[in-house]
């Protein structure tokens, strides 16, 4: 009897270790396995979105800006060439806006997914890191198809043009990391994440110079850009796909702006999931 109490224990802190070190690939799985039940929806708006997106701004808008106003910039780039990046961007963002916002809701209230996990020697802070890793994952799928109807479209011209992926993942994670810390507050829907969409997501897609520069808004409204992980993201992109001119310090802010969304987003969802599931 002693002997097979002693070896529960021995297997219950073999699991409990086990957790410890893989309890975010753990959720992730979880995660992933849960988007098996729509993959479908994403492979398909991953297709489309691109196709309907570029055959507007490249054959349509784009064709008559470009025959107009002869390329847009400096280096006189097509309108395609121009927006691409930041379609890019933001095709990544809205991917992690579905992943890390209704998910997380449904993990808390909905199916309360994360208080069966947190019975188990899983902390609230490997959940959030597997949210977010799942997360990455669709965002990776999303922005790599994306990318390859711009380099079939003749939009990524630079041979440092696939970079723009990277960056394009990395304003995603950030927003991503966001979106999740604000999710895991909300205590009732209330339509919470249909205001956040058309209050932040809708605006920050429209002001963060995703369809021309940031130089022709008036200053006022320049401000939602240099905040905005879309911006940054799109500068970023804008740089490898077709050698946007930017000082090298410009670049390290992009740069540092992101990580520090990041990791900002990933401590407030680090605290948020802890101080939930501790109730």
């Amino acid at each position: 009897m002693r002997a097979r109490s002693e070896a529960a224990s021995l297997l219950s802190a073999r699991r409990s270790r086990k957790a410890m070190l893989f309890g975010t690939w753990y959720v992730a799985e979880h995660g992933l396995r849960t988007m098996s039940s729509y993959v479908t929806t994403i492979i398909t708006g991953s297709i489309f979105n691109p196709l309907i997106y570029l055959f507007a701004l490249g054959i349509g808008i784009g064709s008559y800006i470009d025959a107009n106003a002869g390329g847009i910039g400096q280096q006189g780039v097509s309108y395609l060439t121009f927006v691409g990046p930041a379609l890019l961007a933001s095709a990544g963002l809205t991917a992690a806006f579905e992943e890390t916002t209704y998910v997380v809701m449904g993990g808390f209230r909905w199916s309360r997914i994360f208080w069966a996990m947190n019975a188990t020697p899983l902390r609230g802070s490997q959940i959030a890191n597997g949210v977010l890793l799942a997360a990455g994952f669709r965002i990776v799928f999303t922005v790599v198809a994306f990318w390859l109807f711009l380099f079939a479209f003749g939009a990524a011209p630079s041979p440092w043009a696939p970079l723009a992926i990277p960056a394009a993942i990395l304003s995603a994670l950030a927003f991503g990391a966001v979106m999740m810390a604000i999710a895991c507050r909300i205590e009732d829907d209330d339509s919470w994440f249909s205001i956040i969409y058309r209050l932040v997501i809708a605006p920050m897609f429209l002001f963060s110079g995703t369809f021309f520069p940031v130089e022709r808004y008036p200053l006022g409204l320049r401000w939602i850009a240099w905040i905005s992980p879309l911006w940054h993201g799109s500068q970023l992109g804008r740089v490898a796909s077709y050698g946007l001119e930017q000082p090298a310090w410009l670049v390290m802010v992009h740069l540092g702006y992101l990580v520090a969304l990041l990791a900002i987003g990933m401590r407030l969802s680090h605290t948020g999931f802890e101080r939930r599931l501790s109730k």
